[in-house]
């Protein structure tokens, strides 16, 4: 067991950008790529993870100390701060039983393929933290270690089952081949989508598309990338009240991400592409009939600009609602960029901004509020483990938590095996007729771009 435990803990501490390379060229090389090839496929896609990061710390930088900035003016007092993914990740990672997610999800996985019920390959081993994060919520709860590795496990499943339901709709966004999105964030598809759903039925926003696309074909210059950069930074400093030099800095900051992102996530398509094509072959000689793709971490999404765009007009509205809204502990910094909800709402929703800031806005209260009541479990496991000093009457929280939804509902009817029906009962419920709903509505999603795509290759 501690042999298991110094494996994992040395493979932690690569971090993604080392990992994921070296599990992308064995599987290269699995797939009969020469080495030059391989190798270079795989540093690639460490670079394009790297560099995506970079990308993503300098935005969260530039904004979040303009968000502080807009706290001390209104003069909050919030008592849960929202310190983001980092350190809740070091929190997760130092729960003395996180270890063993590795061997459960690896073997579900497995089983999961081997039976036909996935064609994902999920080789995001990195975000195994996020299933950890889970079981110390839901033991923080009920008090179970092994209901909390139930839910873990069930969590394992469904980000499989959901790799599946997004594959198609990811390659017509992206036009990379060959992966998913087996990942925590792309579970609140399940409330995501019936709302998006909903909007088809109202008049005037069913019948706009507005992405970055149309956005530059309707206002010119003012639709680029940098210059919508500029002007969304801007505004967000004049919110923050910020002196002229401070302003025009956060608006040339917001510039430079937003032009970046985009031929950052080329690199992807680089990467990618030689092992997806080499794997397609390999796997059509020994499973014919059956489609495999690679299960990765969300950052190739980040080239879509619809979603960077969203997250920094939604930084005003999040803050707005740490006010107003009745009950909320958390004061909003860390996580003001809520990429757990941009990143499963562009794929949504197609990369359309109009429906992204709607769901967004609807959305928002439940990230806040979920982190509200988990901020105790954190905080406690925090000090506990002793990771990070908290102060007397301080809590500690994320803002932007993966799968807000599905870790809050069972947690809850977990805690229906320790005799509490109530609120687990009906939310569980609730939960799996919505997630019945979703499944056969993205079934059928899938088959539609299936045959989008197939009718655009057969063009070419």
């Amino acid at each position: 067991m501690a042999v298991l435990k110094s494996i994992v803990q040395y493979i932690l501490n690569l971090g993604p950008g080392v990992f994921l390379p070296i599990i992308m060229l064995i599987i290269g090389l699995i797939v009969r790529m020469k080495f030059s090839k391989a190798f270079s496929a795989a540093l690639t896609l460490g670079v394009a993870f790297v560099g995506m990061n970079v990308i993503i710390n300098f935005m969260t930088g530039a904004v979040s100390p303009a968000a502080q900035s807009f706290v001390k003016y209104t003069g909050l007092k919030l008592t849960a701060l929202d310190l983001g993914w980092t350190p809740v990740s070091a929190i997760s990672w130092a729960w003395p039983y996180a270890f063993l997610m590795f061997p459960i999800q690896i073997v579900i996985n497995l089983i999961m393929l081997a039976f036909n019920w996935t064609d994902c390959l999920n080789v995001d081993m990195w975000n195994v933290w996020n299933k950890v994060l889970t079981c110390v919520l839901v033991q923080g709860v009920t008090g179970s270690l092994t209901l909390a590795f139930i839910v873990g496990a069930i969590e394992v499943v469904l980000e499989l089952k959901n790799a599946d339901l997004l594959h198609n709709q990811i390659y017509e966004l992206t036009k990379i081949p060959g992966i998913s999105l087996p990942h925590a964030l792309g579970l609140t598809a399940v409330v995501l989508a019936p709302l998006n759903r909903l909007l088809d039925f109202i008049p005037g926003i069913n019948k706009i598309k507005l992405d970055p696309e149309t956005l530059k074909d309707k206002l010119g210059i003012f639709g680029e990338n940098h210059i919508l950069g500029f002007i969304i930074g801007v505004l967000i400093a004049l919110f923050a009240r910020y002196n002229l030099k401070d302003t025009l800095t956060l608006g040339v900051s917001a510039a430079a991400a937003l032009t970046l992102f985009p031929m950052a996530a080329t690199l992807f398509i680089q990467a990618l592409l030689p092992i997806s094509d080499a794997a397609g072959e390999f796997m059509k000689k020994r499973f014919p009939g059956r489609e495999f793709y690679i299960g990765l971490d969300w950052p190739f999404l980040a080239g879509q600009s619809s979603l960077w765009v969203t997250l920094i007009l939604l930084v005003p509205v999040t803050l707005a609602m740490a006010i107003i809204l009745p009950g909320n502990r958390v004061l909003p910094f860390g996580g003001i960029l809520n990429i757990c909800f941009g990143a499963i709402a562009v794929v949504i929703t197609g990369g359309n901004l109009i429906r992204m800031l709607i769901l967004g806005i609807i959305s928002t209260p439940l990230y806040m509020y979920v982190a509200s009541y988990f901020a105790p479990m954190i905080t406690n496991l925090a000090k506990t483990i002793n990771t990070i000093k908290i102060p007397a009457g301080q809590l500690i929280t994320w803002n932007g938590m993966e799968a807000p939804e599905f870790r809050y509902v069972f947690s809850m009817a977990a805690n229906m095996f320790k005799g509490v029906l109530l609120p687990g009962l009906p939310l569980l419920i609730i939960y799996v007729l919505l997630y019945w709903w979703y499944f056969k509505y993205m079934v059928k999603k899938e088959k539609e771009a299936a045959e989008r795509i197939n009718a655009t290759q057969n063009v070419q």
